[in-house]
């Protein structure tokens, strides 16, 4: 539970029983990333405390509200994070995670770093028979990435330029990929680079699509300096609050047709996407788990989400 910024306890809470319509999720498996470690040490523009965190969430229902009929106890699901209103210019043209109204699981109520948690049923998606909830929690990370491809136009021959092998980068690389673009990791850090046969710097290639996935103000300059004549920035990592001002050549994206654009969060259909492409062995997410660890491990688990010592770490209650 975070009671205050910059620290958190591991406490006996009671369950909150569902309402009519929310079912009760007893939790398999929920991952840990930067976004966490950025909620529990920094705050979030989207917190309201005292909360317990925790987006990325699978598990099995335990019990349904009086109004649900559409899932049963021990259906097995994955949750995607939002309650949007459906009624907001935003949620009518599909972007309900940009919707007025959004209130996100671990930010606005509690999230998955527990042994239950209840959530509305209309914001549950079944997991496909067989997939292992380790891999089902890889659906909203993923999807987070696949709006980003989608608002960058990616499609089939695009070349795509990614900054950062982390999670985030290689679900990126992965999803481009099983698109049918032809992308490029560029990643520093030599270990992370090999995973995905990367390369350390761009040189002077171009590209149809640049994504940024590391929060750092060079990559973004590089970035820019890479696209295509209409080519497509995608903003996915966000900067410090610091510093989110960059200097960009208006002249240089007027005369080439370039374009920049943002990319936050993920919509609902964009989760049953992500499902379907993990649990049809598209994109693979196995090897990207590099931790399994317990509850009572959070501090050791967001160190080493901060010092970089890590993919994916799952927690299991």
């Amino acid at each position: 539970m975070v009671r205050k910024i910059g620290s958190f306890d591991v406490a006996s809470t009671k369950i909150r029983p569902p309402t009519e319509d929310e079912v009760l999720i007893r939790v398999e498996g929920a991952g840990v990333c930067r976004t966490d470690l950025k909620l529990i040490r920094e705050g979030h523009r989207d917190l309201v405390l005292p909360r317990i965190p925790g987006e990325e969430v699978v598990g099995s229902v335990h019990r349904t509200g009086i109004a649900v009929s559409n899932f049963k106890e021990g259906d097995r699901v994955y949750v995607y994070p939002g309650v949007w209103c459906g009624k907001c210019p935003a949620c009518r043209s599909g972007a309900e995670n940009l919707c007025r109204d959004m209130r996100i699981m671990g930010f606005h109520r509690d999230g998955g770093f527990a042994e239950y948690v209840t959530v509305p049923a209309r914001s549950i998606i079944a997991v496909p028979e067989g997939l292992k909830a380790e891999h089902a929690v890889f659906a909203e990370p993923l999807s987070c990435c696949l709006n980003a491809l989608e608002l960058g136009a990616s499609g089939m021959g695009k070349t795509i330029a990614i900054w950062g092998a982390g999670p985030a980068g290689t679900l990126l690389f992965r999803a481009a990929s099983a698109l049918g673009a032809v992308p490029v990791c560029i990643e520093p850090d030599d270990q992370r680079r090999q995973r995905i046969n990367g390369i350390k710097r761009t040189a002077d290639e171009k590209y149809d699509l640049c994504i940024v996935a590391v929060g750092s103000k060079s990559a973004y300059e590089e970035a820019l300096a890479s696209l295509n004549p209409r080519g497509r920035l995608v903003v996915f990592s966000g900067l410090r609050p610091a510093e989110p001002a960059l200097s960009v050549d208006f002249n240089r994206l007027h005369y080439f047709e370039q374009t920049i654009v943002g990319a936050y969060g993920c919509a609902y259909r964009q989760g049953i996407s992500a499902l379907d492409l993990i649990h049809n062995g598209r994109i693979v997410v196995e090897d990207l788990i590099s931790h399994r660890m317990q509850l009572d491990e959070l501090e050791t688990a967001l160190r080493l989400v901060e010092e970089r010592q890590s993919m994916k770490i799952i927690l299991r209650p």
